[in-house]
């Protein structure tokens, strides 16, 4: 903890002191209202000019203050927004629409690969009738199999495996159940309430393909991170 603390010092040092060769003036835009700085530049810039001899009256500080604590909150409520987008909006209510949570499609997707979520996510689209957006997702989910395959295949013959936690072969792994989430976020599934819809069809859906994947016809899904566990 000290240590974090004692980084964090030293990265604010560094930045006052590139403030610190600004000009007067330059400062100046730090304090205006509209400004585009963070909060930590703009106290940083005020705390600079005072050092310089700048006499602020008690409203310029006020004003300096409220510009400094509007920015904090504008920054938490940013963060707070970035939260939810990434949360899974469950709901007792009744009426609310079933679906396939974000959390099972990760998880899922990262052993029984991306498209097996990207069908999942299919379904939610479907339900919500929008049937575009369904068929992109299915078909993301098959282009994404043709990706992994081939992107294995080139680390495999550029001999970039390796048995180390951070081996390259993780990348495709985990990348597509990363975009299948970011799907999800830009579309109207974000922040809609939702009771959490029947493990069956997913059940099923899953023995299907573990069945595929331990097959593993060609090595199309050697990549996987089921195969790497069955293969040890």
């Amino acid at each position: 903890m000290n240590g974090h603390k004692n980084a964090h010092f030293f990265f604010m040092m560094v930045k006052k002191s590139v403030l610190a060769k600004l000009s007067d003036r330059e400062l100046d835009k730090y304090l205006e209202i509209n400004n585009r700085f963070v909060p930590e530049a703009v106290k940083m810039a005020f705390q600079i000019l005072e050092e310089r001899g700048r006499i602020f009256s008690a409203d310029e500080k006020v004003n300096i203050q409220n510009i400094i604590q509007n920015k904090i909150d504008a920054e938490q409520a940013h963060k707070q927004e970035e939260h939810e987008d990434l949360t899974d909006h469950f709901t007792t209510d009744s009426s609310a629409i079933r679906l396939y949570s974000r959390t099972l499609i990760l998880t899922s997707s990262l052993f029984l690969g991306t498209l097996y979520g990207a069908t999942l996510l299919a379904l939610n689209f479907i339900k919500l009738q929008k049937y575009t957006r369904a068929i992109f997702s299915l078909s993301f989910g098959f282009i994404y199999v043709l990706f992994q395959y081939y992107a294995y295949q080139f680390l495999v013959e550029n001999n970039l495996i390796t048995s180390g936690r951070y081996s390259p072969e993780i990348l495709p792994i985990v990348i597509g159940p990363v975009l299948l989430i970011l799907i999800w976020v830009s579309s109207e599934l974000k922040r809609l309430p939702y009771r959490s819809e029947s493990y069956l069809i997913p059940i099923l859906l899953a023995i299907v393909i573990l069945i595929i994947i331990v097959t593993n016809y060609n090595g199309w899904f050697s990549s996987y991170f089921l195969m790497q566990i069955l293969d040890r």
